[in-house]
Formats: structure tokens, sequence, C-alpha cells
């Protein structure tokens, strides 16, 4: 069984986001992406990212607790430093 968590943070630019986070990773592990949607595949889970109207969707998928915290913990960590400017954090439901 697949466990996830989502988020959704408002915001005007969500494409900057995408590029900005798909960008990083791509240099290491598997990562497509363009202006609506990005998808970043991690050896312990994948995160999925989406342009919505009002802001950005992140998805985080894992097959365990462990390794769905430490998606969380590190896709959140890139986000934020990215998104310093608006002070944008994630919030993981």
């Amino acid at each position: 069984m697949t466990l996830t968590a989502t988020t959704h943070v408002a915001t005007a630019t969500p494409a900057r986001y995408i590029g900005r986070l798909c960008k990083h990773f791509a240099h290491k592990i598997p990562v497509s992406f363009d202006q609506q949607q990005g998808r970043i595949e991690f050896a312990f889970g994948l995160a999925l990212l989406a342009a919505e109207d009002d802001g950005l969707r992140l998805s985080v998928h894992a097959e365990e607790q462990e390794q769905l915290a430490k998606l969380q913990h590190v896709v959140a960590s890139h986000f934020e430093r990215f998104a310093w400017q608006e002070a944008l954090t994630l919030d993981w439901q």
C-alpha cells in the first residue's frame, strides 16, 4: 500500500517553484517537469507537483511511514529555502 501526504501553497508563481525544485534535484535523480507539473523520483518515494489556479499542490508517495516522513522533510526543506522571499511553508495533510 502506498502512503500519501499532500499540501497546498497559495502562490501566484507555482511554475517557478516547480522549475526550481525539479532543476535542483535533476542533477542527482530522475525528474520530469513543465510549467504545469513536476515529477521527482527519489529512491525512497515519489514527489509530484501541480500548478493550480490559486497556487501549488505538492504530494509525496512512499511505501513506508519512515520514507514518507523523509520525503516530507526533504521536499519541505528545499521548497522553503527556495520560497524564502514569500515566506512560504508546507503544512502536510
